[in-house]
């Protein structure tokens, strides 16, 4: 076991001290400690942790890169690579920025609703259907297959786009979908040019979701896959059969 050799002027914590001081759990530094990502730099002689000052910034770095989205096993190949603190910090602010941005937003829909409500015992419906859309938590699925990082960039993308395209995307989908079951039932063949061209409408629109991220895309594909009937029976989604034919007729597209 290592004796304890640091200098006077630098400054230790016990595990359970700096659990308190950075607001997490004992047993999450354990873990960071037995995966690698934070081991203490010192133990006294009966065992026990003890984390320097140059820890702390490692545990800083840890869980800035994990607010930014990253998987514990990505976030130890970057350290592995000496990531810079000033290229953490940057990143942190920027992820932060974006969400005070958002937070912003929702503030000031909040105050102008406030001042509705002061002036006027009936204010709209539609003001409150567009705080409920802004405030409304992502349902706990999404949260499984979409780091925040993507889930802020969604956010961005539907407030660029604004409500008005995001309805039109509705209304295609509600379009398109019906058409890809009767083509289904008809018997089409997935390869015809008239699938084609659902295929490529249908592609068209995926991409105005994910705007070409490949992180997005592949997010939204493993949801689809390993959800899928959920997706159909929660949200009137496509059926397993829809994307199976569009997979196909996609793919003799070229």
């Amino acid at each position: 076991m290592k004796r304890m050799d640091q200098r006077a002027t630098e400054r230790v914590w016990k595990v359970g001290d700096l659990a308190a001081e950075a607001g997490l759990t004992v047993r999450t530094l354990h873990h960071y400690d037995r995966i690698g990502l934070v081991h203490p730099a010192e133990r006294t002689s009966t065992g026990h942790r003890l984390y320097t000052e140059r820890d702390v910034e490692r545990l800083y770095q840890v869980l800035a890169l994990r607010q930014l989205g990253l998987g514990l096993d990505q976030i130890a190949d970057l350290l592995e690579g000496a990531v810079a603190m000033p290229q953490v910090l940057a990143a942190h602010r920027d992820y932060l920025a974006a969400q005070l941005a958002a937070t912003r937003d929702l503030h000031a829909l909040v105050a102008a609703l406030t001042a509705t409500a002061e002036s006027r015992s009936d204010a709209s419906t539609d003001h409150f259907l567009e705080l409920i859309r802004r405030t409304v938590m992502v349902d706990d699925t999404i949260k499984e297959y979409f780091t925040e990082e993507q889930l802020t960039q969604l956010a961005v993308r539907r407030e660029k786009l604004g409500e008005q395209r995001i309805r039109q995307v509705e209304a295609d989908w509600a379009v398109l979908i019906p058409e890809v079951d009767a083509a289904i039932a008809a018997g089409m063949d997935p390869t015809a040019p008239e699938a084609q061209q659902m295929a490529a409408r249908w592609m068209t629109l995926l991409e105005g979701f994910h705007g070409g991220d490949e992180g997005l895309r592949d997010s939204m594909y493993r949801m689809q896959a390993e959800e899928s009937h959920r997706i159909e029976s929660e949200f009137c989604g496509p059926s397993p059969a829809q994307i199976e034919f569009i997979t196909a007729a996609n793919a003799a597209r070229g």
